[in-house]
Order: structure tokens, then sequence, then C-alpha cells
């Protein structure tokens, strides 16, 4: 038996958790420092934090293996499982064609790339991430705006800055999901009750990230197309993110924690599509051929790869400079409706899998098994059993209902299976740098976790008293930056976060629900989504590039949760919470 030690070295909190931060500054220094590729990263870093589970935290080196194993296969399954499948579903719609026609269908909402980007990115990827998570939105939306004309790494910045305020209720809400249990068992809050913790959770979570929505849609248009973006199309921006935020609000505190993000991200979408008939910016930006340039109403040259004209005269991505876009004409409804089939397949299907008859049903073997993970026997600090448990739930796992929604992606679409079956395989092929990325820092991940280094982290930053409201998102963020995944995130500091806010003379609500909304920040900067994302637009290896686009606005957006966190602490805002 294992028992963690919170003081390991040199019976010291602080040193033990500065030692703690070791595999974190290596991962970090290689990517963003030293360009090193993802995957390289992410094996070195994990390396490092085995030695220092071993070497400083006194764990045996085969549980410290078995960590490993089981952190790397929970990567595989259920994680990259889901990514991998949502893949092959657009693969299948490139395949076949109808992802040219899914392209057009938005670009005939407007042609001008801040709106698509906003449109995609924004709406289409929170709808993607209510559905499924895990990067599936990144993977899709940063490919759709590159087929509309914008460059790789700004396509890739788009995708990531705007997975942000739907993460934590990505996965039909499966990080409060998770999040619930565990904050309930360690509190006797009564909010945090068995019954009321997931509503209570999903109320606060509902009273934070709905801000960050507000701005997300106004920082799209300034990556796109700098101040001149804001200034001429606010109005779209403030509007999608006034209506995701009331939406995510509501949502999430008065109807169904579960359904927040459909409802915020097609209602979103809604409120876009109606004001685009009736308003367009005085100049559209467009995407433009590379040899040639267009200038802006003003005579200001445009950015290259994007031309900015009058409205009514407007580019299209092949050059047509009659003002027509090229193309969509073509699409008959039926193509049109076979081009968005797969994606309606899929909610239909996870419509299904979640009314609680089914799942529960599905929770039962033969469809989910579970079991102790060998080789591990650890206890906390306090001498209580730490939890190794593997769910291999094969039939209802997210991944598994995408093979099931791919399949009849497969026949609408008319794809042969054996065509569909090379581009399975093709698709693995496409991901494999991403899949031993996120394979190796779920396993850095769970090492940390299992040695204690994770808690002694947490146990030190708690040790600053009230101060620790402001840090708790930063908590979050950390989590969500190593794992990739606001669940892990919650998996990893949930209990910590509330037992802190005990310590501390805090809200344990308001401290779990920090965890939750600072972690969707750590999304755009985890190195499994900058590979995702590197991957998607052919950069594989220039991750770091993409990090350096990211880390100030995750940064930016990080103080601004910081400072929401702390002001609900206070009597400033404490009416906020539930």
């Amino acid at each position: 038996m294992f028992q963690q030690d919170l003081q390991a070295v040199g019976d010291s909190l602080a040193l033990s958790a500065l030692c703690a931060l070791i595999p974190l500054a290596v991962l970090f220094l290689l990517l963003g420092g030293l360009k090193v590729r993802a995957w390289v990263s992410g094996l070195v870093s994990l390396a490092v934090a085995l030695v220092v589970a071993v070497v400083l935290f006194g764990m045996p080196v085969g549980q410290g293996i078995s960590a490993a194993l089981d952190g790397g296969l929970f990567g595989f399954f259920p994680i990259l499982w889901i990514v991998i499948n949502a893949v092959w579903i657009y693969n299948l719609t490139v395949s076949s064609g109808h992802f040219d026609v899914l392209r057009r269908s938005f670009e005939k909402v407007s042609p001008d790339q801040r709106i698509q980007a906003i449109i995609i990115a924004f709406c289409f990827g929170a709808l993607l991430e209510a559905l499924a998570g895990f990067g599936t939105p990144v993977a899709i939306s940063v490919v759709m705006l590159m087929s509309l004309g914008f460059e790789p790494v700004k396509a890739a910045t788009v995708a990531l800055v705007a997975n942000t305020a739907p993460v934590a209720f990505g996965a039909l809400a499966i990080p409060i999901v998770t999040l619930a249990p565990i904050a309930s068992g360690v509190s006797d809050d009564p909010r945090l009750s068995d019954a009321n913790a997931l509503h209570t959770l999903g109320s606060m979570v509902g009273r934070q990230t709905p801000i960050l929505a507000l701005v997300v849609p106004l920082i799209l248009v300034l990556i796109v197309d700098g101040r001149r973006g804001v200034r001429q199309t606010w109005l779209p921006a403030l509007l999608s993110g006034a209506v995701f935020a009331v939406a995510q609000f509501v949502t999430a505190n008065y109807i169904s924690v579960q359904l927040t993000d459909i409802v915020a991200a097609l209602l979103a979408a809604g409120s876009l599509v109606l004001l685009v008939r009736v308003w367009q910016p005085a100049e559209v930006l467009t995407a433009e051929p590379a040899d040639r340039g267009v200038r802006s109403r003003t005579g200001s040259a445009a950015p290259r790869g994007a031309g900015a004209v009058p409205a009514g005269g407007t580019t299209t991505a092949t050059g047509d400079r009659s003002g027509a876009v090229t193309g969509p004409s073509a699409d008959n409804r039926t193509e049109v409706l076979r081009a968005y089939a797969p994606y309606l397949v899929i909610i239909v299907i996870f419509s299904i899998t979640n009314i609680p008859a089914v799942v529960d049903f599905l929770a039962k073997e033969p469809f989910t098994y579970l079991f102790d993970w060998p080789g591990l026997d650890i206890v906390n600090s306090a001498g209580d059993p730490v939890l190794t448990q593997f769910k291999l739930n094969w039939l209802p796992a997210a991944g598994t209902m995408l093979v099931i929604a791919g399949l009849v992606s497969m026949v609408i679409l008319k794809v042969n299976p054996a065509r569909a079956l090379k581009t399975y395989a093709d698709t693995y092929v496409e991901l494999r740098s991403a899949i031993v990325t996120v394979m190796a820092v779920l396993a850095l991940a769970y090492v940390m976790n299992l040695s204690g280094q994770t808690a002694s982290l947490g146990a030190w930053l708690a040790g600053t008293g009230a101060a620790f409201a402001i840090i708790s998102p930063v908590l979050g963020w950390i989590g969500v930056a190593v794992t990739g995944s606001d669940t892990s995130s919650n998996s990893l500091f949930g209990a910590l976060q509330v037992q802190a806010a005990a310590k501390a003379g805090l809200d344990p609500v308001l401290m779990a629900a920090a965890n939750s909304s600072g972690g969707v920040l750590g999304k755009m900067v985890s190195p499994q989504n900058l590979a995702i994302a590197a991957a998607a637009v052919g950069m594989s290896g220039r991750e770091g590039e993409i990090f350096r686009k990211v880390i100030g606005w995750s940064l930016l957006l990080l103080v601004l949760m910081c400072l929401i966190v702390g002001l609900q602490s206070t009597g400033v805002l404490s009416w906020m919470v539930p």
C-alpha cells in the first residue's frame, strides 16, 4: 500500500508543492518555449512526473507505471474514442462531397469572414461541444473555417478561443455531472446534497461563464480583422454573445443543466441568421486569392489573404467579383439536408441515450463494466482509500454513439462500406500525433494525482486563506491546461476546492464552480487541443506557434474570471451565489 504524503519533500508543504510543479513547468517550457512537438513534450513530461513521483513523493515504481497506464487508457477511452469518431463523421462528409455543401450553406448566411467566425467557431462549435466535447469542436470548426478561406493559424486561433464559454456544459454537461458527486461527498452543505448538487453547481457555473460569452465573439472579430473588425461588426458580436449568455443562464438555472449549451448555441445562431437578413457591415471581409489584393472602401490595402470591400460588392473564396457566391445555387434542398443530416443524427441519438430510463439500462452489465485497476493500492494523506476504478462503458460511451451516428450517416450520405472503412483508417493516421499527445498527458495527470503531487499543490494554494477565492479559478485552469478536459480537472481538484473553501471560510459552491469555470480558459492552451488544432490545419509539429497566439487570450480571460469569482466571494456580487 502507498500512502500519499502532501509534505513528502523535506516535510515542507511549500517545497513539496514547488516540486509538484516541475512536470507542469517542463511541459509548458518544452511546448511554448523550446517549440518541441506536443507528443514529445507530453512523453518527456510524463517521464519527469514519474521521476518526481518515485524519487520525491515515494511512490513505488510499479504503482507509478500502473497509474500511467491507467491514465493513458483513459486518454484513449473515452476521450480519444469521442474525438476520433467525431472526426470520422466529419471526414465522411468530406469524402462524400457534402462538407462543401455545408460550407456553402454557412457561406450563404454571410460572406463576411468575421460573421462566419462567430457562427461557425462560436455557435456551431458550441453545439458540437454540447454534443461531444473533448476536442471535437476545435477539430471540425478549424477545417470549416479553412474551407472558407481562413489562413491556417488564424483558423486555429479562432476555433481555440471560441471553445471557452461552452466547455463547462460540454458533452451534455459531463464536467458538472462529474463534479456534483465529488463535491457532495466532501461537504455537509445542504446545497451540495446528492439530490441538489448537480442543479446547484450548474446554476453557479451558469452565473459565471455567461459573462465570458458576452466578450468572446468580440475577441473573435478582433482576431480575424483587428480593430476594424470590432468597429464594423460589433453588433452581431454583441448580439450573439448576449443571446448565448442569457440562454446559458436561463437554461442552467431554470430548465436543464445538460441541455444548456444546446439551447444557447441554437438560439445564438438563430439570432445571427435573423440579423444578417436585415443588416450587413459597411464593408464585407472575404477570402482573397493569394496573388491579388483588394482595397477597402477607404483605399487602404486589405490584409493579404483577405479582402474588405463595400457591402454589395463582395468577393468569394474563388475570386468571383460578381457579387454572387459561386456554388450554393447548385445545391438543392435534398443535398443541403444530407449535409446537415450527420449532426441531426447525433442530436437524436444523444437525446435518446440521455433519457433517464435508457441511461439506467445502459449503465448495467453487459453494456458497462466497472473494475479496480490492477497494481494500484493507494490511500490519501488522511488514510482513506483512493478509488482507482476503470469504467468500461463500451456501448453507452459517447464515442460509441458517434460510431452509430457515423454508420447511419454512411447510408444518408451514400458512402459505401469500403470507402467508409478506408476513411476511418485514414482518420487514425491523421490524428496519430494527437493520439500520442492525449494519452501521454492523461498518463501524466494520473501519475501526478495518484502520487499526491496535485493534492500537495492544491493544499499549498488553499493556505492562502480568503485570497484563495481569486486563486481558485487558476487551479481549474491548471487542471484543464494539463489534461485538456474540464471533466478531468474537476475530478482532480473538485474535492480539494470544497475542502479548501471550508478551511478558508469561503463558499464551497462558489469554489467548486470556480474550478470548472476557470478551467474552461485552460482548454485553448492544453497540449492535446493544440495538437488537434495543428493536425486539422496541417501544422503538426508547430503547436508552439499556435500556443503563442492563444496564451495571451487565455491569461486575459483567466484574470477576468478570477475577478468575477473574487467579487462573488465578497458582498459586491455574493447575491449571485445560489
